[in-house]
């Protein structure tokens, strides 16, 4: 990644930015500033990255590099993710899909049943 890419005027020089958040999340940062905010929002996209971080953390995304810190591009993605992670606009990526089975049919939980049944 181009260090310039995580400048918050870099959308205008590299477009890409832009088409990774559309193909992403639906809109880009643009779009996302356009929309207003739902009644009740907490103003969580404006605060500080490493807030933003650890807000993801608790929602179970990871926007973190190796060494635990923001990503450098997050500043790109952050608003778009919390509008579409919260169902106000946009989708999300690689969202499961929801589960049709019963986890208490599954043969590992049979197993389980079976083993604190024996008593040997």
């Amino acid at each position: 990644m181009k260090p310039a890419f995580a400048d918050p005027e870099a959308r205008r020089e590299f477009p890409e930015i832009d088409q990774l958040a559309r193909d992403t999340f639906g809109l880009t940062a643009d779009e996302a500033a356009q929309i207003p905010d739902p009644e009740g929002w907490d103003g969580i996209d404006i605060k500080s990255m490493r807030d933003q971080a650890d807000q993801f953390e608790r929602e179970g995304w990871d926007v973190t590099d190796d060494k635990r810190r923001p990503l450098r591009i997050l500043g790109h993605f952050s608003h778009p993710l919390w509008l579409a992670l919260r169902g106000v606009a946009g989708t999300l990526p690689f969202a499961p899909e929801p589960d049709a089975t019963d986890p208490a049919l599954t043969s590992l939980a049979a197993e389980a049943k079976a083993f604190q049944r024996d008593k040997r």
